[in-house]
């Protein structure tokens, strides 16, 4: 974690909305301060239709240097199509930065950023 943390990340490509990709919105907690933990962590998924969402497509990668955490993420929550519920998760201190991924029905993938610090 500290290493990818503390790696360059360099020059990203600017992200390419995929049309009608599925949203991912984070409903909690809200990242506007510092996290305390343990936390309720809630992802809700948004399809467009006629599509679904596939929820065994689902990744987390983690830091610069994308380190796959989706089995982490999969031993404490249930994905499902509406989206995942953690009601108390243990996050380590420090600064975070995970990408979500997620495919529908039609193969196309919806991306979000998390940014946020842990007290």
């Amino acid at each position: 974690m500290q290493k990818s943390n503390a790696a360059d990340t360099g020059l990203r490509p600017r992200v390419v909305l995929i049309k009608d990709a599925p949203v991912i919105e984070l409903v909690t907690p809200k990242l506007s301060g510092e996290v305390n933990s343990p936390t309720a962590i809630e992802l809700k998924f948004t399809p467009t239709a006629p599509s679904t969402i596939k929820p065994e497509s689902f990744k987390a990668l983690y830091g610069t240097f994308q380190i796959d955490i989706t089995p982490r993420i999969l031993g404490v929550a249930k994905v499902t199509t509406a989206g995942i519920l953690v009601k108390e998760a243990n996050l380590p201190k420090g600064k975070h930065r995970i990408q979500l991924l997620l495919q529908d029905s039609e193969g196309r993938t919806g991306s979000q950023w998390m940014e946020f610090r842990v007290n």
